[in-house]
């Protein structure tokens, strides 16, 4: 018993669906079914039927998602099976250490941003070039609604119109 209350608390650490953690979960939800089913013995209400229900469709969909937790890491596990066995012979070659994929959180950042930031870079330019030629460098002003304008762009010149109505009244 001790064991497995060891492993337990080392499956929460452990990425993935260990078999402690998948035993603990599915004796929990056999756990809450009995129970479920004799509070509605007890009580005859529709509630625990319902709970009922819902407490074993999610206990299907955990088990269902282990289930392909873990066949994606079994792909995952031959692909880098394959992977090593055709890069038996090119291993301690420079090209072979640049293709490597121990690469630390760090560097994988860098190469996200940078990725952004080439993205970025042709979006501005797309989206530049979308204009017509004549007004790519021009701004444009909006006129006022009321007909006169200071040439001051700041909200609160409107504030002061607003002020100066509402004086007027």
């Amino acid at each position: 018993m001790g064991s497995f209350v060891g492993d337990l608390w080392s499956s929460v650490f452990t990425p993935g669906p260990t078999p402690a953690l998948l035993i603990a979960t599915n004796a929990t939800f056999a756990a809450l079914q009995v129970l479920l089913f004799a509070l509605l013995v007890a009580t005859y209400s529709i509630h625990f039927v319902v709970l009922s229900f819902l407490c074993g469709a999610l206990w299907w969909s955990i088990n269902w998602f282990a289930k392909e937790v873990r066949e994606v890491q079994r792909i995952e596990k031959e692909k880098q099976a394959g992977k090593e066995t055709s890069e038996g012979d090119s291993k301690n070659t420079p090209a072979a250490l640049d293709n490597t994929e121990s690469d630390t959180e760090t560097e994988n950042l860098s190469r996200q941003k940078k990725t952004a930031g080439q993205a970025a870079t042709q979006t501005t330019t797309t989206s530049a070039s979308l204009q017509p030629p004549g007004e790519i460098e021009e701004i444009h002003k909006r006129s006022s609604m009321s007909g006169d304008s200071s040439g001051y762009g700041s909200t609160d010149s409107e504030w002061e119109k607003v002020d100066g109505n509402a004086a007027r009244s």
